[in-house]
C-alpha cells in the first residue's frame, strides 16, 4: 500500500512538471495552454499506473494498439467517461473498424488503403474520429507516414472519403535536433489549411509547443522510463 501510495504521489507530481513545461513553452510563443491537448501515452501500461492520470484530471490517453486499448479501457472508460482514447501507433488496415469503435482520434493515416477502411468503419459504425495523417517527416524507411511530396494528394483523398482531417502528425529522426523537423511539420499543416499539429514528446515538447504544436504525445516523462 505504501509503495502504490508513493508511485501514485510520483505520478502526480510528474503530471504537474510536464503541465508546468508546456505552459511555459506556450508564454514564450505567446499561446494559450489551454489551447495544447497534453496526451498521456499509456500504452504498456496497467490501469493502476493510469487511474491516478485519471484522477488527477487527465482525459487524452495516447494507445499504439487497438487490441491492448480494448483490452483495458472499458472498465477505466466506465468510470471516466469523458476520456478520449488516441490511437497514435501504426494501424493496419483490418484493424480499422475497432480502432474507430473505440477511439476518437486516430493519428496513423497515412496511405489510401487504410483512408478507405477507415472510411468504411466510419459510414457503417456512424461514429466520426479525428483523423491526423501522419507524415514521414525525416524521409525514413523504417517509419510509418506518407512522404512530404505526396501529402497534398493523401489529403485529397482523405477529405473525399469523408474523413475529419484534424492535422497532420510526425515523429521526428531520434537523436537530432528536433526543431527543424517540426518547423517544417507545422509549416506543412499552414500550407495545407490544418490547424491541428500532433508533435512533440517526452524529450522535445518543449520546442513543439513554441512551435505551434496542438498534441503533445507524453509517455516517460509521465509514466518513467520504459523497461
Amino acid at each position: 500500500m505504501i509503495d502504490d501510495d508513493l508511485s501514485r504521489t510520483a505520478t502526480v507530481t510528474q503530471l504537474g512538471a510536464v503541465r508546468d513545461r508546456i505552459a511555459h513553452a506556450a508564454r514564450l510563443a505567446r499561446r494559450d495552454p489551454a489551447d495544447i491537448t497534453l496526451i498521456a501515452v499509456s500504452k504498456t501500461q496497467d490501469a493502476a499506473a493510469i487511474r491516478p492520470l485519471l484522477a488527477a484530471g487527465v482525459r487524452d490517453f495516447g494507445e499504439n494498439r487497438v487490441r491492448e486499448a480494448q483490452a483495458k479501457w472499458p472498465g477505466l472508460i466506465a468510470d471516466y467517461p469523458d476520456t478520449r482514447l488516441h490511437l497514435i501507433g501504426q494501424l493496419q488496415s483490418n484493424k480499422a473498424a475497432e480502432a474507430v469503435a473505440i477511439a476518437q482520434a486516430i493519428h496513423s493515416i497515412d496511405r489510401r488503403s487504410l483512408i478507405d477502411a477507415v472510411a468504411r468503419a466510419i459510414e457503417a459504425s456512424g461514429r466520426q474520429p479525428d483523423c491526423y495523417v501522419q507524415v514521414n517527416i525525416g524521409d525514413e524507411p523504417q517509419k510509418g507516414g506518407c512522404a512530404i511530396s505526396d501529402l497534398p494528394a493523401l489529403l485529397r483523398v482523405a477529405r473525399g472519403a469523408g474523413l475529419t482531417v484534424a492535422g497532420l502528425m510526425c515523429l521526428p529522426p531520434a537523436e537530432v535536433e528536433a526543431a527543424p523537423y517540426l518547423a517544417l511539420c507545422a509549416k506543412l499543416a499552414r500550407d495545407n489549411g490544418l490547424a491541428g499539429l500532433s508533435m512533440g514528446m517526452s524529450g522535445d515538447l518543449d520546442t513543439a509547443v513554441t512551435l505551434g504544436a496542438t498534441h503533445v504525445r507524453v509517455g516517460s516523462a509521465l509514466f518513467g522510463a520504459r523497461p
